[in-house]
């Protein structure tokens, strides 16, 4: 009875003991995004990308507009400064500038705008179209964490960000 006895409560210990592991899924979640494909960028739009390019992996710096740190806005300022166009320096300014677009019809040089800040619809941050492929859509942008770079509306956080797609063009 005494040996009995361990092995009852070592077998109750063990039996009572349930793994609880829980699994996540690391992978980038992703969203569709039905564009159309077929409409050529404009020479000057592709030009205005390719200098917005240069300054990827540009550390942020709130209303910075050079290559020692610049913001979102400051991005797309100075983009299309150096390409003689003209544009409001802040996201508010910009998102009263050009014509509304759908999603749908965005190009490269549009500009994409979204609201990053939770429970909230109103615009604070912006990026211009770099790359439009079947089902995604790719913008250059400064992030407050990243600096400028390269992102995808298809990435779960800018699709359920995105507000609206502007031509200024």
């Amino acid at each position: 009875m005494k040996r009995l006895l361990p092995v009852l409560i070592l077998l109750l210990v063990i039996s009572s003991c349930k793994s609880k592991k829980s699994y996540s899924n690391k992978k980038r979640q992703t969203q569709t995004v039905k564009v159309n494909t077929t409409a050529k960028p404009s020479k000057e739009a592709e030009t205005i990308v390719k200098y917005a390019k240069t300054f990827d992996g540009t550390r942020y710096k709130y209303g910075g507009i050079t290559k020692r740190g610049m913001d979102c806005s400051g991005l797309i300022y100075t983009s299309f400064k150096a390409h003689n166009v003209s544009l409001p320096r802040t996201t508010s300014g910009l998102q009263g500038t050009g014509d509304w677009i759908d999603l749908k019809e965005v190009n490269v040089g549009d500009l994409v705008f979204f609201a990053t800040k939770k429970n909230s619809r109103k615009v604070n941050h912006v990026g211009i179209v770099t790359n439009v492929r079947t089902g995604n859509v790719e913008f250059i942008h400064a992030s407050s964490s990243r600096g400028v770079m390269v992102s995808s509306l298809a990435e779960k956080y800018w699709y359920f960000a995105f507000v609206q797609a502007r031509r200024v063009l």
